[in-house]
């Protein structure tokens, strides 16, 4: 990379104001995900929630201009989209609409107007409380907390420390899935419930020993501990792995292999594993 070329990276910066007329959680998800084609750091986004009357509308674009910011908006009112962009081209701010485009086709095709009532995907609906209760339950029995809810549990993931058993329950959670999940170690046997379940329902994680270094150093170093400990040692994690597929040939489960992979990954091939066994 040529020195401009770093300058560039390292002082450019846009700010994008995420305007919605609901929380605006959709919004800054699109655009955070835009962001990641660029540097790191390249987008600072100001969330502006619940935008539901024009004096609202001016004061944005007016805040935008002094900014220089971009505008991305998700409003569902279609008066409000109109002089959203109006004004934004009015005053030279760009506007991005990332939801009345949609809208208007679909309109176009269902032959339905649009509703136009915001954060109706955040309805109190059946969905919504499945989603609730499936992250209470992951919290519940997380890090083998409660045996007891082993055989509740739609998903029970399995591993060592540090093998991304937490993220991954509460991601699945917010698929509504009901999740446990229990730590292995050498010195502490597993609960004897764990080897009642039907072996589909369970996940063993495994990880490469040098990544799990890493990760497990990086760990005590965020406690305040020496990297020296036992617990970040290679002969320690060779003997905990080893441990940990010796339960897994017990179970006769699912090893997925988490080395380099996100939470999102590895939590989309524990659910294609649970959608064969339905179909199976």
């Amino acid at each position: 990379m040529s020195r401009s070329e770093e300058e560039i990276e390292l002082t450019t910066k846009q700010l994008v104001f995420v305007v919605s007329d609901s929380v605006g959680e959709t919004c800054e998800l699109v655009v955070r995900a835009a962001s990641i084609q660029f540097h790191e750091n390249a987008i600072e986004t100001l969330r502006i929630p619940f935008v539901e009357d024009e004096q609202t509308i001016i004061d944005v674009v007016t805040q935008a201009k002094a900014q220089q910011a971009i505008i991305a908006f998700t409003l569902v009112n279609e008066e409000h989209r109109a002089l959203l962009m109006r004004l934004g081209k009015a005053h030279q701010v760009k506007t991005v609409d990332l939801l009345g485009d949609l809208l208007d086709v679909l309109s176009s095709q269902l032959k339905e107007a649009p509703r136009e009532k915001p954060g109706l995907i955040y309805r109190l609906d059946d969905d919504y409380f499945r989603k609730i209760e499936a992250m209470e339950f992951a919290v519940k029995y997380d890090d083998g907390r409660d045996p007891r809810g082993l055989k509740k549990a739609d998903i029970v993931l399995v591993g060592v420390s540090r093998t991304s058993k937490t993220p991954l329950s509460q991601y699945l959670a917010l698929k509504r899935y009901k999740v446990a999940n229990v730590p292995l170690v050498p010195e502490s046997r597993p609960p004897e419930e764990l080897f009642d379940l039907p072996a589909e329902r369970c996940v063993g994680l495994i990880i490469s020993p040098e990544k799990l270094i890493s990760i497990r150093m990086e760990r005590l170093k965020s406690l305040g501990l020496k990297p020296e400990a036992d617990y970040a040692q290679l002969e320690r994690i060779n003997r905990e792995l080893e441990y940990a597929r010796g339960i897994y040939e017990r179970i006769g489960c699912d090893v997925i292999d988490v080395t380099n992979k996100a939470v999102e990954e590895t939590a989309g091939i524990i659910l294609r594993h649970l959608e064969q066994s339905k179909d199976d």
